[in-house]
C-alpha cells in the first residue's frame, strides 16, 4: 500500500478532507474523479484514504469476523462534555492545547472513552458511524499476539520451541529457529524493511505476495509463501524489530496448531464472548489467508470491549474470557534494554510485548498501535480504556504521537480527580 507525501502546506487539514465534502465514490455511477482503487493504490491514498478506512470492503476481499448472535453488551453512557476542554501541552511544544483541538490535528474519524466501564465520551466524524466498522491497521497485530499468547498460557504453544517445529516449511527461512517468543516480542533477527519510501524495501515485495489482484512471474503467490523466503539478519533475542511478517508468521503457527484461520479463532475465543454487535472483518490475499498483521477492520465499540476485558484482566461481563496470566503477563511489559536498542529511541522507556506496546509509564499505560492513528490505549491507574480511529495523512505515529500520547494521559489525570 503506498503512500503520498506532500509538503505540509498542501495537505487539507481534517474539515477540508472530510470524505462526505469530498463524496468518494458517491453516485449511480461515481464520476471518475470520484471513483478511487486498489487497482492503483488510490483508495489508500489521502485524502482518499479517509473514506477507504471505513469501506475496505469495497476495495479488497475479506472474510468475516463474526460477532455475537444473541443480545449483545451494552455500555452505560454518562458523557463528560468537559473532556473537550482538557489542556494539555504537546510533546516538544512550549503551547497547550485543548483535548478537542488535538482530535482535529490528528484526523480522528472515532474516538471513544471508557471509565471504569462506562462511556464518558464518544465522537464520530466523516465516514464513519456509530455501527460502521473502520480498518485497524497495525491494531491488527495486537489481536494476533493475544491469541498467540493465549495459546502458550494453555499450554498448546511452547513459547521455547522454534516456528519450524510446527511449521516445517519454515525450514531454511530466517523465521526457521526462530523461537514463539522472540516472534510474539520481535526480537528476531530478520532481512526485511518497512521503510515506504524505499521502492526495494522488502515490504513491497511482501505486499505483492499478498495481492489478490496481481501476481510476481515466479514469486511468492500468498503471505506464507513469502515468509519462508526471509532470510535472517543479525541475531535472534537481542533486539526489538518491528516488523509485520512476524505477525504472519504467528498467525501461520496459532491457524497450524489450531487448525483455524485468524479471523475463525478471533470470533469463537474473544469477539462472540463478548458481546459484540457488528460482525468485523479480514482482508485476505489470493489464497484466502488472513493479513494477521494489518488487515483487521472493526466496530469501535465492539473495539472497546476488547480494551475493557484487558483491563480487567480478562474478565468481561462476568466472563473470565482470556486467562489472568495472560494479561498479567502482557501488563507487564516487555525487555526495554531490547527495545531501547532499537529504531523507536523516541519513545524513552518502552518495551513491546505479546504485540502490545508498553509505555512504562506513571500510570503503566500500554496499548495496541497503527499506523494513520490506531490505537487502543489502556491505563490501568486510571481505569480508563481509549479506541480511536484516524486516517492521518502520514503512516508513522511519528507524527501523530507528540499531539496524542500527551493527550491521553492528561485525560487520565482529569479522570483520576473525578
Amino acid at each position: 500500500m503506498s503512500q503520498i507525501h506532500t509538503n505540509a502546506q498542501d495537505i487539507l487539514d481534517s474539515k477540508a478532507s472530510d470524505p462526505n465534502k469530498l463524496a468518494w465514490m458517491q453516485g449511480f455511477p461515481p464520476t471518475k474523479d470520484k471513483i478511487i482503487s486498489a487497482i492503483d493504490g488510490s483508495f489508500f491514498q489521502f485524502p482518499a484514504l479517509r473514506y477507504s478506512v471505513c469501506h475496505m470492503r469495497q476495495f479488497m476481499p475479506t472474510t468475516v469476523v463474526k460477532s455475537h448472535s444473541g443480545k449483545g453488551y451494552k455500555f452505560k453512557v454518562r458523557l463528560d462534555e468537559d473532556i473537550d476542554n482538557v489542556r494539555f501541552t504537546p510533546t516538544n511544544s512550549s503551547e497547550t492545547m485543548t483535548w478537542r483541538e488535538s482530535l482535529d490535528k490528528n484526523y480522528t474519524d472515532g474516538m471513544l472513552i471508557l471509565h471504569k466501564g462506562k462511556i464518558v465520551y464518544e465522537y464520530y466524524f466523516g465516514a464513519l458511524k456509530p455501527d460502521g466498522v473502520h480498518a485497524a491497521m497495525s491494531v491488527s497485530k495486537t489481536f494476533t499476539g493475544t491469541l498467540g499468547g493465549l495459546l502458550v498460557a494453555e499450554g498448546v504453544l511452547d513459547e521455547n520451541k522454534t516456528a519450524e517445529y510446527y511449521i516445517p516449511e519454515l525450514k531454511g527461512s530466517a523465521f526457521a529457529n526462530a523461537t514463539i517468543r522472540q516472534i510474539l516480542d520481535m526480537t528476531t533477527g530478520l532481512k526485511y524493511s518497512e521503510d515506504y519510501s524505499n521502492p526495494k524495501a522488502e515490504i513491497w515485495a511482501f505486499t505483492a505476495a499478498g495481492n489478490p489482484f496481481s501476481k510476481i512471474e515466479n514469486g511468492p503467490s500468498n503471505y506464507y509463501e513469502y515468509l519462508a523466503t526471509v532470510q535472517k539478519e543479525g541475531v535472534h533475542g537481542e533486539v526489538f524489530g518491528y516488523k509485520t511478517i512476524n505477525t504472519d508468521a504467528m498467525g501461520w503457527i496459532v491457524s497450524r496448531v489450531t487448525g483455524k484461520s485468524i479471523p475463525q479463532l478471533l470470533s469463537e475465543r474473544i469477539w462472540k464472548p463478548l458481546g459484540t454487535h457488528v460482525d468485523g472483518y479480514f482482508q485476505i490475499d489470493g489464497a484466502g489467508i488472513a493479513f494477521a498483521g494489518g488487515g483487521f477492520s472493526a466496530n469501535m465499540r465492539d473495539m472497546a470491549m476488547f480494551g475493557e476485558m484487558v483491563r480487567n484482566k480478562g474478565k468481561f461481563n462476568k466472563k473470565q474470557i482470556l486467562p489472568i496470566a495472560l494479561i498479567e503477563d502482557i501488563m507487564k511489559g516487555g525487555d526495554k534494554e531490547k527495545f531501547s536498542k532499537s529504531v523507536y529511541g523516541s519513545l524513552k522507556g518502552w518495551s513491546y510485548r505479546n504485540m502490545w506496546w508498553h509505555t512504562h509509564n506513571e500510570h503503566g499505560a500500554f496499548a495496541a498501535r497503527g499506523v494513520h492513528g490506531q490505537t487502543i490505549y489502556i491505563d490501568p491507574t486510571a481505569e480508563m480504556v481509549i479506541v480511536r480511529f484516524a486516517s492521518h495523512p502520514e503512516a508513522k505515529n511519528a507524527y501523530i504521537d507528540p499531539t496524542s500520547l500527551p493527550a491521553y494521559h492528561a485525560v487520565a489525570k482529569y479522570l483520576l480527580s473525578k
